[in-house]
């Protein structure tokens, strides 16, 4: 293989790039994965650099093509180009999100502005722009099959979302604002990952920790172990709200923790994050205005299901009023319980989880300490996230030592069809490390594709507490739907089946790319894969029926909370992204403020999910003006789980269809249409508001 670089390249990278460098050629592993146990730190930043030279060089070679346009040499040979970036990026994006060192974290920096320059290198060439527009023009006359139909049109519109008809005086100022945002985002995600490090509590005093079983504890020690730290240590997680606030009896601990969370991107050291979040804000706003938008989100949104952010903003203000009024109303239940206790305050955030999980007990006789012991990590995996998926899909899963992996937490599987071929493999990383981003996601170390020959290698992270050496992972059951949810998202693009790279698999609209993922999540609580999975861990016996029952009984427990943290989250997204270009740069605290109130979802004891100082969807995360997707999705997962009941539940039949309409389409077709043709009817929001326990009483019979 020969590489061209151009003449812009750097030309030191490109020297340290040869046949010994693991990307150098396609990986000769199993569904060409990346031969881990090969790669170096060392090694990425030259692949990195070369494959951004060669792609411009195959780019360049499209656009100075003498032949008329054709969807062939135009389309079809861009989909052919970057094969040694992506394969360098997918594993580097992979290793940096989940194991990031210094070195490494180091080549994030630098590397960011060349990648929004190389984004903007192709997206804004004015002579490859022409080529694609000369072929747009005559779409219609070009007699192509669907799939090439949706790829030319997604072509066109990438362009032009992305500034190819601007000046070429607007074009330079916009690459500087591309190349800002970039490095910003980058900075964000640096200083975010190290305050939340720092947040962690730390104490040398157990008792502080009262509440926390024998287990939790012994977590906490090895945490603090290996901080080389006396005590225990409690690490944060990416949220407002931390899973020990349920346990912890000592208030004094529990608004500590509270605290920490909250402020851990506002103590005005070098982690903090509000000047970042505040010129990001301003920059967007900006560029939206050079594209000729009113907002950022109006730019953002308009690929999207949602088209515009009026869309968005009206879809969630309709959910205020009765998400707000259960919220008052738990609120109210809470008080009076922490009355009869003779507490003598006031409810506050980090008394939430401890009082309503007394609320629960009280109600339902349900205490998550009785219910930990069935939700063991790996049986919940294979007897669970791997049953229902053998059930729907008939496929099946075994698991490969034999495949290198980053690091030694993470599990490797192949997937096999229900006819025995391969159809992909898929990794797991799920306990919590302070070098791993916080949250749960998934992503592609290979992308499926017909036109490539390639098949998907897939992953799933997340960041479950890791158990001390010995012990059990067990987990409650929002860990368990979480598992569901990240598998979800695995399954579209394990079952991805297009012959375009760009259109496959999880590449689709926000506020759709959710929808698979939560979609799954309703099978952890379906009786049959239930019934397989919540087994004790030390005898092996089924969750007794009543425990099940009362799990059941208390779904819709704390709905007013959890649906209010999550809408006034998306809200404050859509509203930092709807800014006006004149406006002057925002005081992060004191516009969320405003922004609560103005969404009338400030609740002084219902935070936002995300604090706007370590929201890292919207900073570094891709979802800017795009937090609303969870909501807009959920209304499309309850729907579809509805047709699902209506149509026999689980079974073969209803999967295939599922996966033969949806899952396996990407972005082939228009999306609502899409989801219309599979479910025989618009989404509906009355299933979600069922689920949510949100429906007027006469409403949810």
């Amino acid at each position: 293989m020969v590489i061209a670089f151009s003449a812009t390249a750097d030309l030191a990278a490109a020297a340290d790039f040869g046949p010994n460098n693991p990307f150098f050629a396609p990986s000769t592993l199993p569904f060409q994965a990346p031969p881990f146990d090969k790669i170096k730190d060392s090694d990425y930043q030259p692949a990195i650099e070369a494959g951004m030279a060669q792609q411009r060089e195959e780019i360049k070679t499209i656009a100075d093509n003498p032949a008329p346009p054709t969807f062939e040499n135009t389309i079809v040979a861009m989909e052919k180009t970057g094969r040694l970036f992506d394969r360098a990026m997918s594993a580097f994006n992979a290793v940096t999100g989940a194991n990031l060192n210094p070195e490494l974290q180091k080549v994030q920096e630098i590397e960011a502005p060349k990648l929004a320059a190389h984004s903007d290198a192709i997206f804004l060439d004015a002579k490859l722009f022409q080529r694609i527009k000369t072929l747009y023009d005559k779409r219609d006359s070009l007699k192509l099959d669907a799939e090439s139909y949706r790829l030319l049109d997604y072509y066109y519109k990438k362009f032009v979302h992305s500034g190819a008809n601007l000046s070429e005086a607007d074009k330079t100022a916009l690459k500087k604002l591309n190349e800002e945002e970039s490095t910003l985002s980058q900075n964000f995600i640096t200083k975010l990952l190290a305050a939340t490090k720092d947040g962690a509590l730390v104490t040398t005093d157990k008792n502080a920790l009262a509440g926390l079983t024998d287990a939790q504890i012994a977590a906490a020690a090895e945490a603090a172990k290996g901080r080389k730290a006396e005590g225990y240590v409690i690490p944060l997680q990416n949220t407002t709200q931390q899973p020990d606030l349920t346990a912890l009896q000592q208030r004094s601990t529990r608004q500590t923790l509270f605290e920490n969370s909250w402020n851990r991107a506002e103590r005005g050291g070098a982690n903090d994050t509000r000047q970042t979040v505040s010129r990001l804000a301003q920059l967007r706003s900006e560029k939206a205005k050079l594209l000729g938008f009113p907002n950022y989100a109006a730019w953002k949104l308009e690929d999207q299901m949602a088209k515009n952010p009026d869309a968005a903003i009206k879809f969630m203000d309709s959910l205020v009023p009765g998400t707000t009024a259960k919220a008052h109303s738990e609120a109210a239940d809470i008080q009076n319980l922490i009355d009869s206790q003779k507490g003598g305050f006031q409810l506050q955030p980090w008394d939430w989880e401890f009082y309503s999980d007394q609320v629960r007990k009280a109600k339902f006789d349900l205490d998550e300490s009785q219910i930990k012991p069935y939700f063991e990590l790996n049986n919940v995996l294979e007897n669970g996230v791997f049953y229902a998926a053998n059930q729907l899909y008939g496929i099946t899963f075994k698991e490969r030592k034999d495949i290198p992996v980053y690091q030694s937490d993470v599990r490797v599987f192949e997937v096999t069809d229900a006819d025995g071929k391969p159809l992909a493999l898929w990794y797991c990383d799920y306990f919590k490390r302070d070098n791993k981003n916080g949250g749960a996601w998934m992503d592609s170390l290979v992308g499926q594709s017909k036109l490539l020959g390639t098949l998907p290698v897939v992953f799933n992270v997340a960041n479950f507490a890791k158990p001390a050496p010995g012990e059990p992972a067990l987990l409650n059951f929002r860990d368990v739907t979480t598992m569901f949810h990240e598998f979800g998202h695995a399954l579209h693009g394990m079952f991805a089946n297009t012959t375009y790279p760009t259109l496959s698999g999880t590449g689709v609209a926000r506020d759709f790319v959710e929808f698979p993922s939560q979609f799954n999540e309703h099978w952890a609580l379906y009786p049959s894969v239930f019934q397989h999975y919540a087994k004790h861990y030390k005898t092996g016996e089924p969750m007794p029926a009543d425990l099940v029952a009362k799990i059941k009984k208390s779904k819709t427990f704390n709905q007013g909370y959890d649906f209010t943290e999550i809408v006034a989250a998306a809200q404050l997204d859509m509203q930092w992204h709807t800014l006006p270009p004149t406006t002057p740069l925002q005081q992060p605290d004191e516009f969320e403020k405003k922004a609560l109130e103005k969404t009338h979802l400030l609740l002084s004891y219902v935070p936002s999910r995300y604090r706007s100082s370590y929201f890292a969807h919207i900073w570094g995360g891709g979802y800017s003006a795009g937090y609303y997707a969870y909501i807009w999705s959920e209304m499309l997962d309850d729907d579809a789980y509805h047709w699902f009941e209506e149509h026999g539940g689980l079974t073969r039949a209803n999967g295939d269809r599922f996966r033969k309409m949806v899952l396996s389409r990407g972005n082939t077709e228009d999306l609502e249409r899409m989801y219309v043709a599979w479910r025989g009817a618009e989404p509906s929001t009355e299933p979600m508001l069922k689920e949510r326990g949100l429906l007027p009483a006469d409403d949810a019979k």
